[in-house]
């Protein structure tokens, strides 16, 4: 068999990759946890039971953090960036952290819990997570 239908061959089943995830203004909220004595496998059952695809699909998290000035602010940016977070000012004041990757709930749960911490080290609060995707 010639390498070039080979590589065809293998690569059938597989399906185009996803193009890169970018908030363009057109990404939809699909979930959403504010409640920090909630947990997040929990959110993802509900909308897993709504019909909502989540799990293992590429999806944009955003953490929505309260921090107390431009310093902070900074000072989160430096610490989140190489982990692929882009830290932006969102409405009334907040910060929100963005990654595009795959979730699942332990995901979930370890960023909360690494935002949460670097929130109050910085002096401030991690108020919760959104999950959005294409419509």
């Amino acid at each position: 068999m010639a390498e070039g239908r080979r590589k065809r061959w293998f690569r059938r089943g597989r399906g185009e990759p996803e193009p890169p995830l970018v908030d363009d203004g057109t990404l939809v909220v699909v979930g959403e946890s504010f409640d920090p004595a909630r947990a997040d496998s929990a959110v993802l059952a509900d909308l897993a039971g709504a019909g909502v695809v989540v799990e293992g699909r590429q999806l944009m998290l955003r953490h929505v953090l309260r921090l107390p000035d431009d310093a902070a602010v900074a000072e989160a940016a430096r610490l989140l960036a190489p982990d692929g977070w882009v830290l932006s000012p969102g409405p009334g004041g907040v910060t929100h952290a963005d990654r595009a990757q795959r979730v699942d709930a332990l995901e979930l749960a370890r960023e909360r819990t690494r935002m949460a911490g670097l929130a109050q080290r910085l002096g401030g609060d991690a108020e919760g997570w959104r999950l959005l995707g294409r419509p």
